[in-house]
């Protein structure tokens, strides 16, 4: 019997010494205080990113970490990718971003996570998202089914609708075109009059709808996937003289958005709950950076604003935040 135990501990003995594996202990959740998290959103002055902001700082408050948000001026991977290796020279203990093109933000986050690097992919994701230990974001197909049930409804289902997408790339744009399209089939009296892009360009909407119109002046609705697509929309229907008549579903509801649906430019809005997912993201990056259990996944719901709900608990409460 004692040398079967002595054969054991011998064995142990090997196992604990040999390559590839660690004797250092997990960080415990408290060491994670006076740690840096780094958050880069989408674009700067958004009110669905303050809104998420205002979320990742709250939550990293209660860990003791400080938060340094750094975000492009437009929605541009050219852009947002030398701001990511400002990020990693800086050496964040942990970095939370909305990449703005689902493959051309690989290669500076694969950087960031060889740096040791802890990273979170919130709203947006990549299409290989390895190098990130958690995604938090909106389940943006089914935000886009919803907007086609909502403009299925406004428009009486049937006629013509069309969607302006925002960013061709963009993992949000073109769940929640795809959404919409897979829902909008199950509508039999309505045309699909298919997707273009506006490049995030209020401007360029305005003219995708004047030329629609023109195309097709009974044109019934419009799905514009973010708030500079239905900011274009809306003008190019003012321009028109098509407000009300062409009903509008957009995304999100920050001040802008719910601006022009009391004035019935847009008449439904799917929001999104960033406060939510900013909080998530905060508690999925603590767990893998004190060595806890994460989950690779999480998803968020949203909601359908409209004139004759907005004074509800649940609409005020996705209402977009401008400030913290």
């Amino acid at each position: 019997m004692l040398k079967k135990l002595a054969l054991v501990a011998a064995v142990l003995s090997v196992a604990a010494c040999s390559p590839g594996t660690t004797t250092s202990a997990p960080q415990t959740r408290d060491s994670v205080a006076g740690q840096k998290l780094a958050f880069v959103p989408g674009v700067a002055g958004d009110s669905f990113y303050i809104t998420m902001q205002c979320g990742i700082q709250a939550e990293a408050a209660k860990n003791g970490m400080t938060v340094d948000v750094q975000a492009p001026q437009q929605f541009d991977p050219s852009l947002q990718t030398p701001i990511v290796n400002g990020v990693i020279a800086q050496k964040p203990a942990a970095l939370l971003i909305a990449p703005t093109d689902a493959s051309a933000l690989y290669p500076p986050l694969l950087q960031a996570n060889q740096a040791g690097i802890a990273i979170g992919l919130v709203d947006t994701t990549l299409e290989r998202a390895d190098v990130a230990a958690t995604s938090v974001s909106t389940d943006n197909a089914a935000g886009g089914a919803a907007a086609a049930d909502a403009l299925a409804q406004l428009v009486g289902d049937r006629g013509k609708v069309l969607v302006i997408a925002f960013k061709a790339g963009a993992s949000t744009s073109d769940a929640r075109q795809h959404g919409f399209e897979d829902r909008i089939k199950a509508h039999r009296g309505i045309t699909y009059l298919g997707a273009q892009i506006n490049d995030n360009d209020p401007a360029k909407a305005a003219s995708i709808i004047s030329a629609t119109l023109a195309a097709h002046p009974d044109l019934a609705g419009v799905f514009a996937t973010n708030q500079f697509a239905a900011e274009g929309t809306a003008t190019g229907l003012r321009n028109a003289g098509k407000v009300g008549a062409v009903k509008v579903v957009g995304f999100d509801a920050g001040p802008v958005q719910i601006k022009q649906l009391q004035q019935g430019e847009v008449q439904a809005l799917i929001a999104q709950q960033p406060y939510r997912i900013g909080t998530d993201a905060v508690d999925q990056i603590v767990a893998a950076m004190t060595g806890k259990p994460v989950t690779k996944q999480v998803p968020s719901g949203t909601v359908t604003v409209t004139q004759a709900n907005l004074g509800d608990p649940a609409s005020q409460q996705a209402v977009y935040k401008t400030t913290c």
